[in-house]
Formats: C-alpha cells, structure tokens, sequence
C-alpha cells in the first residue's frame, strides 16, 4: 500500500525535507545525494533479510542471494580502494572505529587520535565518546600558527606514549593528510596504523587526495560523504588483521547486517568506479577553491587560509559572533552549513567560533565554479551584516534567484544533451 494512504502524516513532512533540500543551499561538507538507484537499493525488499553472520557462513538460511550482493560490495570496495581485506557490515562510522580499537587492543590501552577541538572526530578519542572512556587517547593537533598537522608533534607524542594504535584522518581540516607521514611513525614503534577517511573517501577514489591504502593497516570509511552512498560504513584492512576485525563487528558488536544498506552501498561503489565519479571529484575541490577565494575576498578569515579539499572552516573571532548565530543566519537565507570549533577555540563545541562547510552536495546538483563564487559572496554578505536586516532581505531573495536559475539552467541542459 502507498505510503500516503498509509502514513499521510510522515509522507507530508518527507515532502517538506524533499523540498528542503531543493530549494536549499546545502554547503554541510558531510551531507550529499544520493543517486535514484541507490535510493532504489535502499528502499528494495532486501531489508526483510535476517542474514547474521557473513557470506557463506550465516546463522540463517535463504541467504544465497543476499551474499551475492554482500560478496559484490566487499570486491568493490578493495578494488577501488586497493584493500586487502573489506567488511561492508558496519551500520556507521562510529561503530566501525570502535569494533577496530575493540579487535586490536585491551580497554586501557594507549591510542593516539587527532583532537576533535583541532578537526578530528569524537571517535578519534574524546572524552565523552565511548573511545575516551574504554581507552587512554593521547591526542594530537595542528600547529598554533599555521594550523596544518604537526607531524613532529606526533612523532614525538607516540616515541613518548608507545600507543598501540595511532588513528589518522579528520572531520574540519581542509588541508591534505600526510597518511604516509603517519604510517611510518607507527611502525617506528610497532603500533598499528589506522587511517578513518570518511570525509575525503570520494575524494581518493577520484584520485583527488592520497590514499593510506595499501600501506596502512587498516582503513575505517562512511559511505556517504564524498563517497555519495547510502549512511554505512566500511573497514579494510592487511589481512592478518581481518579476522579479528570480522569478529568484533559479528558478533561483538553487531547482529544482523543491513542488506538492503549493503546493497546500497554496492551500488555506490559501481558509480564510484566510473569516469563520471572521477570529474565529480574533481569539481568537488575546483568548487571548493572557488568558494574559499570568494570567502576571503569577502573578508572572511580561513582556517589554514583555504583547503585542499571538499572542506572550509571558517573563524568568525573577528566578526565578534558565535559560529551558533552565523549557522542560524544562514539557515534563514535558505544557505545550511554547521557551526564548528576552531583550533584552540576558547568557546564551547555548542556555541564554537567557527563554520564549517563544504562542496560535495552543491556539487552533485551541478553547482560549478561560477555560482560557488557568487555563494561566497552571499556567504561573507550575511555575515558581516548580520544585524542588517534590509541586506539579510537582500541576500535570502539572492539565494532564491540562484537556485531558480541554476535549475532553469540543469532542465535545459538535458534537454539539449
């Protein structure tokens, strides 16, 4: 039955999200979308499937289909990352950080992660995170003047700690990640390395960033993101360590997969494989080079001064107002980023100094470079006239006509391609 007979409440509010989104500027750097055929995965009857445990090895029957598409997924995510080993069974990233420290070491024990107050991630070992309370994270950052990695710092932090585990990869740092540069500083103590991709996953398969694979020991990814899959996740790893890995995901930490996730996922990864994926890749950071540059012409001051990737984080300290008030603003004029600490941020995670945004959603719907200057723009208006109501009016109309003519553009451009 359609769901509009059958839930005319919630078929209404998808509606107004579907609209949303539309009639948007969605600049979230971890936010995308996703294509009609994996929606089509997504939504297919594989999610009736009980299949715990792995291809070919289930605790149910009736599962020799699901472990066609399962199989599919795993090959198609080494393939394209060049990996050793995949298990496309983690329900998100979280979960797939937490079965690798959980596989790999003891509670208590030593790892080294990347501050989520200098761009990493809560998994990376904060201490409200379930990584900073099972473990002892020491943590490392950027440098004060440069706000670029310091990979002496890291050096010196694992010579200093012995971790078992040092965790590279980031959630706000726009700059290029030495994961080579990392991997050869856990080796020099016998720690693991493992690299956490999820922003920039897309990005290394356009071949747009340098991948940790094959070197690293294990790899930990989102699938949405850059990657533009369904919300899943991935670990990859050398195969001495897959074992370990596959146990602590089922039945560790998990029970049965999301088939109909997985399925979405491989087809992600069909798509990622492409020529076309590979030029949105490329748009990705041409839109995001762009968009920095209208940024600072606006007046607007960058962490690290730009990036070399899908991300921005803007510091807002001189603008005398909170990263809170520019998100609100911003969502007003119909323009969604998120407010974001900055390195050493003197404000609280919920009311930081900083924005954070990016080019990958923008840049599905075709956005090139010509409008993310024109965005920027609006971006450092609103924010230096923030108590401006007659520009604030200004701006929103601006938004409205860019969208409308941006999609007035897309529908003649495929009626003549």
């Amino acid at each position: 039955m359609d769901i509009n007979k059958v839930d005319p409440q919630i078929t209404k509010l998808i509606s107004q999200e579907k609209k949303r989104q539309e009639k948007g500027l969605i600049l979230i750097p971890s936010e995308n979308f996703v294509s009609p055929a994996v929606l089509q995965a997504l939504g297919s009857i594989c999610t009736n499937k009980y299949a715990e445990g792995y291809p070919n090895k289930r605790y149910y029957s009736g599962n020799e289909y699901i472990d066609q598409i399962e199989i599919i997924a795993q090959e198609r995510a080494k393939k394209i990352f060049n990996a050793e080993h995949a298990n496309v069974q983690p329900y998100s990233g979280s979960p797939a950080n937490l079965a690798v420290y959980l596989a790999l070491t003891k509670p208590g024990d030593t790892i080294m992660g990347m501050s989520l107050s200098q761009g990493g991630h809560l998994t990376h070992g904060h201490k409200v995170n379930i990584s900073g309370k099972l473990f002892n994270f020491v943590q490392y950052g950027v440098d004060k003047k440069t706000n670029l990695i310091d990979y002496n710092e890291i050096e010196r932090l694992a010579k200093k700690y012995r971790p078992k585990i040092i965790v590279s990869g980031a959630a706000a740092y726009s700059r290029i990640i030495k994961f080579k540069k990392i991997h050869q500083i856990a080796h020099k103590i016998g720690a693991i390395s493992m690299a956490d991709i999820s922003h920039i996953a897309g990005l290394i398969v356009a071949k747009c960033h340098p991948s940790p694979l094959p070197f690293t020991d294990v790899v930990t990814t989102t699938t949405h993101k850059t990657l533009r899959g369904p919300r899943g996740a991935i670990i990859m790893c050398k195969k001495e360590y897959a074992s370990a890995i596959d146990k602590m995901i089922f039945p560790g930490l998990q029970g049965g997969p999301h088939e109909n996730n997985i399925a979405g996922i491989a087809v992600a990864l069909k798509e990622a494989s492409t020529k076309s994926f590979q030029k949105y890749g490329e748009q990705i950071i041409k839109n995001s080079k762009a968009l920095s540059q209208s940024l600072k012409e606006g007046g607007l001051k960058l962490i690290s001064k730009g990036t070399d990737n899908h991300l921005i984080l803007i510091d807002l300290t001189k603008n005398k107002i909170t990263g809170s008030q520019a998100e609100k603003v911003l969502e007003e004029m119909k323009i969604y980023v998120n407010k974001n600490t900055i390195p050493n941020d003197t404000r609280s995670p919920f009311n930081p100094s900083g924005i954070r945004l990016g080019t990958p959603a923008l840049t599905t719907r075709g956005f090139k470079e010509k409008e993310m200057k024109i965005i920027g723009e609006l971006i450092a208006q609103v924010i230096n006239n923030i108590n401006n109501p007659k520009i604030l009016k200004q701006a929103k109309q601006k938004v409205k006509e860019l969208i409308l003519s941006h999609d007035i553009k897309r529908q003649k451009n495929s009626r003549t391609n």
